[in-house]
Formats: structure tokens, C-alpha cells, sequence
């Protein structure tokens, strides 16, 4: 059985017009084998197509065994939750592709605004990879026993794609940490937008005292979220910290109780939701794009996009609902 093939250097869109992403996102479908018009997302079934989300608001059913990964949508917010709280979240090789496909799928849903990525109750938001099924599948010294294995072992950019290290959404991503983040749980959370997290959880990248670095994008990624010396501490130590250390380090939006995590990131991807979607989309895209142009190309990126934006509906919409003092109704067009 296959699982669907991506692009090993994926497009962002960023700096794209976003009502020019439909043609891409037709391209995309084509080359992943993505249905368009089904009603709802089927996960936790390894199939060779995918059945993309458009119109209809459901909390996923999963038959006949318990899936490794829960769904839930609801005013324009999906809420995905990695759900293998006896192995504190791992990915394992089900985990893996399930989640590769559910980043296309959220992406290409209309109805979806914000993404909200939490991880099953327990002590764990999610540990990482599988010790015990995935890196022995990668590094070679286990044979695969199952479709899942198969995939990860014939295309191990899967990994990239289920933590996002190769695969942008385009659309705002809110990690709710309500346990402890490690290895590559770390690099998850690092791979959202905004992130709220419980405190006296333990953040960490475990790999250099297991003889690896971090290759989802930690190494390289977490000095851009805190500064230069709690980085190397936390890289070379292996050691994870205490969420609460890091709380005004610019790693954490908000540090909440573990019982409130969740609550707290609904609150902010409700909000987002509650705007305009193609600015809030084209507003991400600019300021990751920011990051690694020069102040000029980034000025002459934010013009084309703001006159994008002023073409589209609800560019007319939000001004006149201002006006006429009620609640905009944004139709992403």
C-alpha cells in the first residue's frame, strides 16, 4: 500500500498571492493523490488517497480500534491531537504518516482557519520519535513489518513533513503544550506559530546523548526562538528546562496550568479565526518570509501583498462592518 508522495523541496507560498494558491493547491492534490471534493477527512487509515475536508464540520469517528491521531473541528478551528498517551505521544511509524497527511489535508480545507496541536492527556505533549519502532526503521537495524514501517523506510522525508520541517500549512498553527516536550516533540512545537505552554513542563532536545543532533529542524531552528546561550545549554547538555525558566525567553506565548493549556490556545485560534483569512494567511507568510530578506525586499513583499489584499472581498467588508458598528462577516474571498 503507498502512502502519497511530496515534493522534496515544498513551496511555502510565502510572499504569494493567496488567491492565487488555488492553482497550486490543484497542483498539489494532483501530485499527492488528493481527493477534493470529499465532505470529510478520513484519518487513521493508511490509504493510498486522501480525502480532503470542504464544507462540513465534524469530530472524526474512527471504527473497529482506537486511532493514533483525534480531530475535531469547530468555527473554522481544527484541534489535532496526538493520541499515544501510553508511549508519552512518540511518533511512531502510524503517527508519522498519519500526521503527513492530515498537515495537506488542513492546509487545503477552506473551511479551516487555525490549527490548534495539542497531545492526548497525560504527562506528555509528546516525546518524540519512537525509540522502539521509528529509529530503528531509519538508521536501518529493523526490517519493516507493516504498511506504516514500509512507508517511513522507503520515504524517510515523511518524518519532515509530520513535524513540519519540510512542509508549511499556511495557515496559523498554535501548539498547546500541556506536558513535557522532548527531542522531537521539541522540534513540533518549534514548527508553530504561537505557543502556550503548562508549567513545570520540560522542554528539551535529547539527541547528542544519543549520538544524534536534532535533524527536524531544532538545530536550526532554535536559536531563532532563544538567545544564543540557552540554546547552546539546552543543545549541548541534552538537558531539557523547566518551562517556567523560559517563560520570558520569547519561546512561550503564554505559560498556563496544564489544565488551562488547552483552553488558552482555543481562545487564541478563535480569535485568529475570527478574522479576515486570506489576510491572516497572507500577514504569517510576510513576516516568516521577513525573517531572511533584506528590510527592502521585505517593504516590496508586504506592498505586493497589502495590494492583493486590497482586491479582495473582505478588504470591502471589514471597513464597512467597522462602519456600521457590527461584526464582520469575513467570506476568505
Amino acid at each position: 500500500m503507498m502512502m502519497p508522495t511530496f515534493s522534496k523541496d515544498p513551496k511555502r507560498l510565502l510572499g504569494a498571492s493567496t488567491l492565487d494558491r488555488s492553482a497550486t493547491i490543484k497542483k498539489l492534490a494532483t501530485s499527492t493523490n488528493l481527493s477534493q471534493d470529499s465532505k470529510i477527512i478520513t484519518v487513521g487509515t493508511l490509504t493510498p488517497r486522501i480525502s480532503c475536508a470542504t464544507t462540513t464540520f465534524k469530530t472524526l469517528e474512527f471504527k473497529n480500534r482506537m486511532s493514533v491521531l483525534k480531530i475535531e473541528k469547530t468555527d473554522f478551528v481544527a484541534i489535532v491531537t496526538l493520541n499515544r498517551p501510553e508511549a508519552r505521544n512518540s511518533l511512531n511509524p502510524e503517527l508519522i504518516c498519519e500526521l503527513s497527511k492530515t498537515w495537506v489535508e488542513l492546509s487545503l480545507d477552506p473551511q479551516i482557519r487555525a490549527v490548534v496541536l495539542t497531545g492526548a492527556s497525560g504527562t506528555t505533549f509528546c516525546s518524540g520519535f519512537d525509540l522502539s519502532s521509528t529509529i530503528p526503521i531509519i538508521n536501518g537495524t529493523k526490517k519493516p513489518t507493516n504498511d506504516f514501517e514500509n512507508a517511513i523506510a522507503q520515504d524517510p522525508s515523511l518524518m519532515g513533513k509530520a513535524t513540519l520541517r519540510d512542509y508549511d500549512i499556511g495557515k496559523p498553527l498554535i501548539a498547546a503544550v500541556n506536558g513535557h516536550a522532548i527531542a522531537g516533540g521539541m522540534e513540533l512545537m518549534l514548527s508553530c506559530d504561537i505557543r502556550v505552554v503548562a508549567t513545570q513542563v520540560k522542554l528539551g532536545l535529547s539527541e547528542v546523548a544519543l549520538g544524534m543532533i536534532p535533524a527536524m529542524g531544532g538545530t536550526a531552528k532554535l536559536a531563532r526562538h532563544l538567545p544564543t546561550a540557552l540554546a547552546m545549554e539546552m543543545l549541548l547538555t541534552a538537558k531539557p528546562m523547566i518551562s517556567d525558566r523560559l517563560a520570558e525567553s520569547g519561546l512561550i506565548n503564554r505559560l498556563e496550568e496544564p489544565g488551562e493549556v488547552l483552553n488558552s490556545a482555543l481562545e487564541i485560534a478563535q480569535t485568529i479565526a475570527s478574522n479576515a483569512p486570506i489576510a491572516a494567511q497572507e500577514a504569517r507568510s510576510v513576516l516568516l518570509a521577513s525573517s531572511d530578506l533584506t528590510v527592502e525586499q521585505a517593504l516590496s513583499l508586504e506592498s505586493s501583498s497589502s495590494s492583493m489584499l486590497m482586491t479582495t472581498e473582505d478588504a470591502v467588508e471589514g471597513p464597512r462592518a467597522f462602519l456600521e458598528r457590527r461584526a464582520p462577516i469575513f467570506k476568505g474571498r
